[in-house]
């Protein structure tokens, strides 16, 4: 699963959360029915939101849904699950992107891809994806070629940024696929009027994915020579923030011309959980804007050089206490490295300092079979923390980030007013 909308499962609530699910379901199980079992490995949290918005515009009628099978995701129960056009074409967009995205790999020659069996096998994995996203994107009416353009030119674009090219320039293509894919749930619902509103949604949504992926991504990239955005164009992080809360105010904008028949799913996950999304990748819950006017700094990432004081506030660091500079304790605690234990096990120092090492990688066969029982047990999606198949690395559940506090579903910054006219009942 990947996306950057990841609500968590105590926000929605039971109502909204069976919602939330069939839509993930019904796109799984698309993918399945049209394109086989292997397809549904491109099933997406974002991608699901075109079948959320297909359905909130729709008239209530027959058809909507289906009792699915027991499926190991579901720890073998039951379920109703999401199905009809609005389904298929989530499906065709994932499949479309998808296959963009193993493409890019492929170039960039990242990890297991740098092998030219692999790559090869990569490669017509990509073409058949890309050939099964088009015809179920026709049967839906929708003319998947603007996504391979999108792509096309973002490969194009990437290879001319550098320092002082605009952010913006790099996330157009993203944009514009995006936009078409919203503005195309309101032809499949037959609300035509809703077209332009939700390929503005889209729009911004697709440069806040960008601008999302982008940061997440930065260390990472650096530290393997990778291309990013924000490397490349020279954007600093305060500047990626402010762009991000703009999207995210324009989003909310947007989604006020729309003509929801029922609109509590779509708004929570475009309203509210996206904001959350932004304030997870950028580690705050602050927005980009300080009330002088200016972008970043402390206002936007926290309180600078403070440190935590007994009563629960923040200011400049005291001078006695326990733990202060001047106490007697402190150049000699557990960790300080003048401490005759700290540089080894005995009292003399200069031993080697002890770690417990770390656990060894699972093999190809072994991380396979830990991963089915990962998937069967749904740890991957309900655990709090689980071991990585393959890396063994600590991981968190998909679902278990519960950061819930209703009280705040609709609380926004002063500058980023969200709809305060959320009739939403959260």
């Amino acid at each position: 699963m990947f996306g950057i909308v990841r609500p968590c499962s105590h926000r929605l609530g039971e109502g909204l959360k069976t919602q939330w699910m069939a839509h993930l379901c019904g796109l799984c199980l698309a993918l399945r029915g049209d394109h086989g079992q292997f397809a549904r490995i491109v099933t997406n949290y974002d991608g699901l939101l075109i079948s959320v918005l297909t359905e909130a515009q729709a008239e209530r009628a027959t058809g909507w849904r289906r009792t699915a099978g027991p499926c190991p995701l579901r720890g073998m129960r039951t379920a109703s699950v999401a199905q009809g056009e609005g389904a298929r074409l989530a499906a065709a967009v994932s499949l479309v992107l998808a296959s963009a995205k193993v493409r890019d790999h492929v170039a960039d020659g990242d990890g297991l891809l740098a092998r030219r069996p692999v790559a090869l096998a990569a490669r017509r994995v990509a073409a058949s994806w890309g050939r099964a996203g088009a015809r179920t994107g026709s049967d839906v009416g929708f003319d998947t070629a603007v996504l391979v353009d999108a792509v096309d030119r973002q490969i194009g674009i990437e290879a001319l940024a550098g320092p002082g090219t605009p952010l913006l320039t790099v996330t157009e293509p993203t944009e514009t696929a995006t936009a078409a894919a919203f503005a195309h749930t309101a032809v499949l619902a037959g609300r035509a009027g809703n077209a332009e509103p939700l390929a503005e949604a889209g729009r911004l949504f697709g440069r806040l994915a960008h601008l999302l992926d982008a940061v997440e991504d930065r260390e990472t990239d650096a530290a393997s020579g990778a291309w990013n955005p924000l490397t490349a164009t020279g954007t600093s992080l305060s500047e990626a923030r402010r762009l991000a809360d703009d999207a995210l105010h324009g989003i909310r904008l947007a989604l006020r011309e729309v003509e929801f028949t029922d609109g509590k799913l779509a708004h929570l996950l475009l309203a509210h959980e996206l904001g959350r999304s932004v304030d997870r990748a950028f580690g705050s819950s602050t927005c980009g804007h300080t009330a002088d006017g200016a972008h970043g700094g402390a206002g936007a990432h926290g309180p600078a050089g403070g440190v935590h004081l007994a009563e629960g506030s923040f200011g400049p660091p005291q001078q006695g206490g326990p733990y202060g500079p001047q106490s007697p304790h402190a150049p000699h605690g557990p960790y300080d490295p003048q401490n005759p234990y700290a540089g080894g096990g005995t009292p003399f120092g200069g031993g080697p300092s002890f770690q417990p090492p770390g656990p060894g990688r699972r093999g190809f066969w072994a991380g396979c079979a830990a991963a089915i029982g990962l998937c069967c047990t749904c740890k991957v999606c309900c655990a709090e923390e689980y071991e990585g198949p393959w890396s063994r690395k600590k991981r968190e559940g998909c679902l278990s980030d519960c950061d819930c506090n209703c009280c705040e579903a609709c609380q926004c910054c002063e500058c980023c007013e969200c709809c305060s006219c959320c009739d939403c009942g959260l």
